[in-house]
């Protein structure tokens, strides 16, 4: 069971909350500005299961973040309870060298609402609108463009970025699945040494007019397309930037 008027209440959200269009893009992009992707239970060593109550727990009580395992599995819960009708997918991310990412690699979701529409609250900077399930349609964001490419199956989720061109964010295929499924990825980029989450800690969060991010010791804030990086000095530097600028508070680790 789940409080939805609390989830609601965490994301700032007071509007319709009928099932349409309409809703879902307010609610998407709310949620995205409230909850931070945060990655810093895996440096702290606290283990994060494939658990959906654990996941609302740490959402709405906790008033924290997570990774897409979380952020798109406690997602899923919330657009279900309010009626909407709910896919959840796998998806794939592309590495440095150019290779693809295994199966489970990321979750993302597809809503029906007559069309259907991909949504992901959990992939950090990426689309904050609904995107049109619609192959080959390029829709206009504030990150820039996006479009969804068919090239047999997975399909391609791509941006375009002034300075190299169309680049592929994850490939996803429409099969449905199951929560469970996530389980040994979500394993993997918590304890693995070659998994981008075991690096470094980072909290990231959308704004409308840009993205804050704190990246280790670096506290990185875009706005209108212009960059500011300030390097922090201490732990209590940190403690303050987490607190202030993501609402994230943990009196066990940092004393409060």
């Amino acid at each position: 069971m789940m409080d939805v008027a609390a989830y609601l209440e965490r994301i700032g959200y007071s509007g319709p909350a009928t099932p349409n269009a309409e809703a879902l893009r307010d609610i998407h992009r709310a949620h995205l500005f409230a909850v931070p992707f945060e990655n810093l239970d895996i440096g702290w060593k606290r283990e994060i299961r494939i658990d959906q109550q654990a996941f609302l727990r740490k959402i709405i009580e906790d008033r924290r973040g997570g990774f897409c395992y979380e952020l798109n599995g406690a997602f899923a819960a919330l657009l279900e309870a309010l009626g909407f009708r709910v896919t959840l997918l796998s998806a794939r991310v592309p590495h440095s060298d150019g290779s693809n990412g295994p199966e489970f690699d990321h979750f993302t979701l597809r809503v029906d609402l007559g069309e259907p529409w991909l949504a992901d609250v959990g992939f950090g900077d990426c689309f904050i609108d609904l995107l049109r399930l619609r192959i080959g349609l390029e829709q206009e964001q504030t990150a820039g463009p996006f479009r969804i490419a068919e090239d047999g199956d997975p399909l391609r989720l791509e941006r375009r970025h002034i300075e190299t061109g169309w680049r592929t964010e994850y490939l996803f295929s429409l099969t449905p699945r199951r929560l469970e499924e996530f389980s040994e990825m979500c394993h993997y980029h918590q304890t693995s040494p070659q998994s981008p989450f075991t690096r470094k800690r980072v909290c990231s969060r959308a704004m409308p007019d840009g993205r804050i991010t704190l990246s280790e010791m670096k506290l990185i804030t875009t706005r209108n397309g212009r960059r500011d990086e300030r390097l922090l000095k201490s732990d209590d530097e940190w403690w303050a930037a987490l607190r202030d600028h993501f609402g994230v508070q943990i009196p066990e680790f940092s004393g409060d």
